[in-house]
């Protein structure tokens, strides 16, 4: 038997807003089939009828018709803002609804029937647009019931409302119920489908429920898996989940999921115990039943660097050298204590509001660490996977010989990170991840006061040339020594008032997401 109590839960936010997205394309189908329909008539009855001068006159018809195309299209435009509710909207669209089946029943009732038409039961229009919003538009059964019984309603009231008018004659108002009781019986159709729309839901929202966490809207998706917004059940703490799909650990293969979900956990309590604050906070980990990988981080406001480069281009050499101090921070707390980020670039750079300071670094997916401190046996999860590691466009030569790495090959990366964000360009390019690898392995880097559209101080370049060196060896020996380098390069330093600026005149809805 079927439950008429609203659910508990609604749909995910990011289910209820592609259901509005359907609603907005519903009203402007509409709106389209209203004016069609309205043209068509006339055409219609030009064909068949040359004689009549009615043709080319617009009549109730079309003042109906022209109504709905109105509210069809307030109704489209209105949804398509992307900052409403989608629950409110689908409220909506329910009160459209009704507007739609009251202007369908005036049709079919506003002409008098053929003389000696019977008065028969009928499936109209009415019910067809009912079962439509059901299975498109999610609703609560509840609702269902009561708008479906207002929407099946809009025909027997046209009937009446036509032999108040003189235009329909009938024995009883029994015959406009018999009449109609079709389009009444499909209202339960529609709320059986409503039922299974919203049980629907409700399996959705325990199957993205993992451990004290429920996950809402997705965030963005990369390589490996995807990042949802979630929120803790019991401390309505926000939060970002990253999924890494089972297919990406070997999951078909037992013996090597059960390897890789092992170093997952070593490696993810490695990441958790990172303590800068310029390193991303992991809350939790886990591994569901279908053997999927999950972080729990902190949610970030404000947006990765290669987004930053990539919207507003290249940045001044001060806000540089401000943001790699930071990571250096991060990077250097890493590998003091035998951790390798190994894919360290833009996307992974996090800058945003922490607190009342802006600009502030937040080194991400340290979760894919892998140890070095025990020799290059102990490989990752993502080797164990069967992945290449790291980015072609920011990786070191010698991870890409296959060679020992450890924490200067992160600083190989930081060097190509700086290079991009002070010439918006790639330190090398190519046409393939191949060519690019040979290239970071052979080809010397052009200097990047050559390729920037600002004067580039030379210290600044010779750090960020050392750090580009082929070998190990060649470049700064640790991340210390790197923001030691930067402290000593004479410029204007980027101030808290100069990002705040920044971040007010460019982007001042950060959003509290991963962009």
């Amino acid at each position: 038997m079927l439950g008429w109590r609203s659910p508990r839960r609604d749909l995910p936010p990011d289910l209820l807003r592609e259901a509005s997205r359907r609603l907005s394309v519903i009203s402007l189908l509409g709106a389209v089939l209203w004016i069609v329909g309205s043209i068509a008539d006339h055409i219609v009855l030009h064909v068949m009828e040359p004689a009549n001068p009615g043709w080319n006159v617009l009549n109730a018809t079309d003042g109906i018709a022209l109504a709905l195309t109105a509210i069809s299209l307030g109704l489209f435009f209105y949804s398509r803002n992307t900052t409403r509710q989608p629950r409110f909207i689908l409220d909506l669209g329910l009160g459209y609804l009704v507007l739609t089946t009251l202007a369908l029943g005036l049709l079919i009732h506003l002409d008098p029937p053929p003389k000696g038409w019977p008065v028969f039961p009928i499936i109209t229009w009415v019910g067809v647009v009912l079962i439509m919003f059901a299975a498109i538009v999610p609703s609560t059964p509840r609702k269902t019931l009561v708008v479906g019984l207002i929407a099946a309603s809009m025909n027997p009231l046209s009937m009446l409302l036509a032999r108040a008018r003189g235009t329909w004659h009938f024995a009883s108002a029994s015959d406009v119920l018999l009449m109609h009781y079709p389009d009444y019986m499909l209202v339960g159709v529609a709320v059986v489908i409503s039922h299974v729309v919203s049980q629907l839901g409700h399996q959705v929202t325990k199957a993205r429920e993992l451990g004290s966490y429920q996950l809402g809207e997705l965030l963005g998706r990369g390589g490996m898996g995807e990042v949802y917004r979630a929120t803790h059940r019991m401390f309505a703490r926000p939060a970002a989940i990253k999924l890494i799909r089972p297919d990406m650990v070997g999951a078909e293969n037992s013996e090597t999921a059960q390897l890789a979900v092992a170093r997952f956990r070593r490696e993810a309590e490695a990441a958790a115990n990172l303590r800068s604050p310029h390193t991303v906070e992991l809350y939790d980990f886990g591994v569901t039943d279908d053997q999927t990988l999950y972080f729990v981080m902190e949610l970030l406001d404000g947006m990765d660097l290669e987004t930053m480069v990539r919207r507003y281009g290249p940045l001044n050499a001060s806000r540089i050298i401000h943001i790699m101090n930071q990571v250096c921070d991060s990077l250097e707390e890493a590998h003091a204590r035998g951790l390798v980020h190994r894919d360290v670039k833009p996307a992974n750079i996090h800058l945003g509001l922490v607190g009342l300071r802006h600009d502030f670094v937040k080194v991400l997916d340290f979760g894919l660490v892998k140890s070095f401190a025990g020799g290059n046996s102990d490989l990752s999860m993502g080797t164990a996977a069967g992945l290449t590691p790291g980015t072609p466009s920011y990786m070191a030569p010698e991870m890409a010989l296959g060679e020992t790495v450890d924490g200067r090959a992160d600083l190989y990366a930081l060097g190509c990170v700086a290079y991009y964000l002070l010439t918006g360009q790639l330190v090398f390019e190519a046409t393939s991840g191949v060519q690019m690898i040979a290239r970071h392995v052979r080809a010397e880097p052009i200097p990047p006061s050559i390729r920037a559209n600002m004067v580039v101080a030379p210290a600044l370049e010779r750090l960020i040339l050392d750090c580009l060196a082929k070998k190990p060896e060649d470049r700064p020996g640790t991340a210390a020594e790197i923001a030691r380098r930067l402290s000593t390069i004479d410029l204007e330093p980027w101030t808290e008032d100069l990002a705040t600026t920044w971040w007010v005149e460019n982007h001042p809805s950060p959003g509290g997401q991963r962009s």
